[in-house]
């Protein structure tokens, strides 16, 4: 008798521990999963935070001011959207493959800088297409993106092209002024979340004035995107 109760109060015991073993693992998950989701909230909470724009340069490449842009941008872990003229694209198709090779996003600036009238809107979508041509043969990818010149867009391309115009919110007017303090002033003093701002690699100051503006608004918590992030996401 005394055996039989000794048997039933270990199997007790060993019952119980076995219990309070799998009880304390199932506590150590429950709290490891929550801090897993406490983790994962805190993440989604700190990309709520970010603070998004985009930065865009057109008219190039340049063979030395736009190498000089690039190089600023990557020394800083910046991204850009460049829209390029299919001329230039020609010229320094090496340029193009960089931008494309250090992730920024490439779109369509026309041929020769083309203002689209009533009277030449056979000769600006030519001209679309004949720059969308000449930056898949450097890429190898579709272009999706344009920078109609001077802003001047007929909607009815989107369809027949299957492309998106992007115009910009923040213009400091980089192409006729040589003063690099001004146009940084007008960039860090006009943004805000989201904005798309509008430049030139072209010129030497826009490029001195674009590097200024970015380490400023670095410092001030931007973050740096592609265009089509502000305008899908």
């Amino acid at each position: 008798m005394k055996k039989m109760i000794t048997a039933f109060l270990l199997f007790d015991f060993v019952a119980a521990m076995l219990f309070l073993g799998v009880y304390g693992l199932r506590s150590k998950a429950v709290a490891a999963d929550s801090g897993l989701v406490r983790m994962v909230d805190s993440g989604l909470e700190g990309a709520e935070d970010v603070r998004k724009i985009a930065i865009t340069f057109d008219d190039g490449p340049h063979p030395s001011y736009t190498e000089q842009l690039l190089d600023g941008l990557k020394e800083r872990g910046v991204v850009a959207t460049f829209f390029v003229t299919g001329e230039h694209a020609q010229l320094h198709p090496d340029i193009i493959r960089r931008m494309q090779e250090e992730g920024h996003l490439i779109g369509n600036h026309t041929y020769s800088h083309i203002q689209l009238t009533r009277a030449n809107r056979e000769v600006f979508k030519e001209e679309l297409i004949k720059t969308n041509e000449i930056l898949k043969n450097i890429t190898g990818e579709e272009v999706q993106y344009v920078r109609p010149p001077y802003g001047s867009w007929d909607k009815s391309f989107e369809k027949e092209l299957n492309m998106f115009p992007v115009l910009w919110t923040v213009d400091p007017l980089d192409w006729c002024s040589k003063n690099v303090s001004c146009i940084t002033e007008k960039i860090v003093n006009k943004v805000e979340e989201n904005d798309i701002i509008l430049m030139h690699d072209y010129y030497a100051t826009s490029v001195t004035a674009a590097l200024k503006a970015i380490d400023e608004l670095l410092e001030e918590g931007y973050t740096f995107v592609t265009v089509e992030e502000i305008l899908f996401d």
